[in-house]
C-alpha cells in the first residue's frame, strides 16, 4: 500500500505529514502512523494521544482538544469519522473485489469457509472467526468482525494478494455498534436467527433488529440469500423490499429446495434441487449451510451441477464439527457450539450416531446471557451420557457459579464438575473408552481464555494435541 499525506485524508487540511498506517490503540502505534482518539466503553483514547505520538504517531485525529507537538485533525465525531478514514487510507478495497457479508447466529464461519474455498481462495477471501485466509496466508484476527480499522487493511491485504472476493461474517455486535456502515455489499446471506449475545442487545428483538441491520448495508443491485425455513424469514423478506431474494430450505416454495438428507458413512447423503450427491459435512445443519454457500455461487452464475462438483474442494471447516484424530481408538469432536440452538442441532446427531458413550465438555462464558445457561446445561445432560461441566472464557465470574447456573434447568446428576478446563479436557480424553465420542464444545479453535480482564493465550485444540503428545 502506498503511503498518503494527511491533506489527501482530510480535503480540509493543508498538511503534507506522510500517513503510513491507521491505530486506535497507543500501545499498536509504530512511526509514521495516524492515531485517531475513538471512544470506547471503558476508555477515551483522547487521555492516550501523547503516548501515541512518544511512539511515533506523525498525525493525531480527535473530537476535543489534546496537547501534542504534532499536527492534530479535529473533527466532530472521531468513531464516526474512523471508518472513512481507514477506507480512504486503504484506497477502498471493498470498492474493487465482490464482497458477501454472511450473519445468523449459527452457520456464518462454515457457509463463510465453504463458499470462499468453493470459489476459490486464490481468488475469494475470507475473514472470520477462524482469521484472515486466502491461498497466500492464513493468520489468526482476535475479532470475528473487526473495527474498520482492521478490517479495511485485511481486505487490502486480500487485494494485494489477487483476490477479487472476499467473504466475511457480520456479527450481531458489529452491525449494532455501525462497525460495518461504510460497507455497502454485493450479496448478504442470513443462515438462521436464533437467541445470542444478549448480553449486548438485552432483548431477542433487539438481537433480531441488529441482524436486520445488514439489508440497509447493500448495494441497489445485490442479492439477499434467505433461509425460507427461518423463523424469522418474514420479516427478513420483508426488510429486503425490492433487492432481488433467493432463498433456501426445505420448504417447497424455496428457490434452492432441500429435498432429503440422510447420514451416511463419510458423510450426508444430500438431495436439492432434484439432484443427490455425498457431502463430506455431517448434520441437517450442514445441508443448510452448504445449500446457502450454492445459492451464492448460483447468483453468480455458476450452475447447480458446478456448485456439486466443487464440493471436493470443501476440508473440514476448524471448530465446527471437526473431527481429530490423533490415533485414538474413539472421536473427538471440537466444535464451537455455545448456544441453546447450536446444542439442539448437533447433540441429537452425535446422540443417534454414537457407538459407545458420549461424552460432552463444556461451559459457558461470563459476563453475558446468563438466561440461556439453564437450557444449555439441560440439553447436554439429556444427549450426552457424561458431562464436564468447566471454564469457558468466564471474564470476572466465578466458574462455579457459572457452573451452577448450568445445572438449575435438570435433575440429572451424569456430570462432573471440574473448572479448569484443561484439566476437564485431559479427564475426558483418559476416561474415554474405543467406539465413544467426546465434544469439547464452546471455543472451537479461539486462541485465547478470556479470564479476569485478560486475554490469555489458550487453545482447545493444543490442549487436546498436547495430551497425545
Amino acid at each position: 500500500m502506498k503511503t498518503k499525506r494527511l491533506r489527501d485524508l482530510f480535503p480540509d487540511s493543508s498538511e503534507d505529514t506522510e500517513i503510513r498506517d491507521l491505530r486506535i490503540n497507543s500501545r499498536d502505534v509504530r512511526p509514521g502512523d495516524l492515531f485517531i482518539c475513538t471512544k470506547g466503553a471503558t476508555a477515551d483514547r483522547h487521555d492516550f494521544a501523547k503516548d501515541a505520538v512518544s511512539r511515533g504517531a506523525a498525525a493525531v485525529v480527535a473530537s476535543r482538544p489534546v496537547d501534542v507537538p504534532v499536527p492534530v485533525v479535529y473533527v466532530e465525531n472521531t468513531n464516526a469519522a474512523m471508518p472513512h478514514i481507514a477506507a480512504a487510507l486503504y484506497d477502498h478495497p471493498e470498492r474493487e473485489m465482490h464482497v458477501t457479508a454472511i450473519t445468523g447466529t449459527n452457520g456464518k464461519t462454515t457457509v463463510a469457509t465453504i463458499l470462499s474455498e468453493m470459489l476459490g481462495q486464490e481468488k475469494c477471501g475470507y475473514i472470520g472467526t477462524n482469521g484472515i485466509c486466502c491461498a497466500a496466508f492464513d493468520d489468526p484476527i482476535r475479532n470475528s468482525c473487526p473495527d474498520a480499522d482492521r478490517m479495511y487493511p485485511y481486505l487490502r491485504r486480500l487485494r494485494d494478494a489477487g483476490c477479487d472476493s472476499a467473504v466475511l461474517e457480520a456479527t450481531s455486535e458489529a452491525l449494532h455498534f455501525g462497525r460495518l456502515d461504510t460497507f455497502r455489499f454485493d450479496t448478504v446471506i442470513f443462515t438462521n436467527i436464533t437467541q445470542d449475545h444478549l448480553n449486548t442487545h438485552k432483548t431477542v428483538e433487539n438481537y433480531v433488529n441488529a441482524k436486520l441491520l445488514l439489508l440497509s448495508l447493500i448495494k441497489d443491485d445485490a442479492v439477499v440469500i434467505l433461509n425460507r425455513d427461518d423463523r424469522y424469514y418474514g420479516r427478513e423478506r420483508a426488510a429486503a423490499g425490492a433487492h432481488r431474494v433467493v432463498t433456501y430450505g426445505k420448504d417447497p416454495e424455496a428457490d434452492l429446495c432441500i429435498q432429503a438428507i440422510e447420514g451416511v458413512e463419510g458423510g450426508t447423503k444430500i438431495t436439492l434441487g432434484g439432484r443427490t450427491f455425498l457431502s463430506p459435512m455431517i448434520g441437517d445443519f450442514n445441508a443448510y449451510n452448504l445449500a446457502a454457500a450454492f445459492c451464492a455461487m448460483m447468483v453468480r452464475g455458476i450452475p447447480l451441477d458446478e456448485c456439486i462438483r466443487r464440493t471436493d474442494r470443501i476440508r473440514p471447516v476448524a471448530g465446527r464439527m471437526e473431527a481429530l484424530d490423533f490415533g485414538q481408538k474413539y472421536q473427538v469432536i471440537l466444535d464451537y457450539a455455545h448456544t441453546p440452538d447450536a446444542f439442539r442441532k448437533i447433540l441429537p446427531y452425535l446422540a443417534e450416531h454414537k457407538k459407545g458413550r458420549l461424552i460432552t465438555i463444556t461451559g459457558s462464558a461470563g459476563g453475558r446471557e446468563k438466561e440461556k445457561r439453564p437450557e444449555m446445561g439441560r440439553l447436554v445432560l439429556d444427549y450426552s451420557d457424561l458431562v464436564i461441566f468447566t471454564m469457558d472464557d468466564p471474564r470476572t465470574e466465578d466458574v462455579n457459579e457459572i457452573i451452577d447456573d448450568l445445572l438449575s434447568g435438570s435433575e440429572k446428576r451424569n456430570y462432573l464438575r471440574i473448572p479448569d478446563r484443561k484439566e476437564a479436557i485431559w479427564k475426558a480424553l483418559s476416561m474415554a473408552e474405543p467406539d465413544d465420542t467426546v465434544l469439547v464444545a464452546g471455543k472451537g479453535r479461539d486462541n485465547y481464555m478470556a479470564l479476569g480482564t485478560e486475554y490469555l493465550p489458550y487453545c482447545d485444540y493444543d490442549t487436546i494435541k498436547e495430551f497425545y503428545s
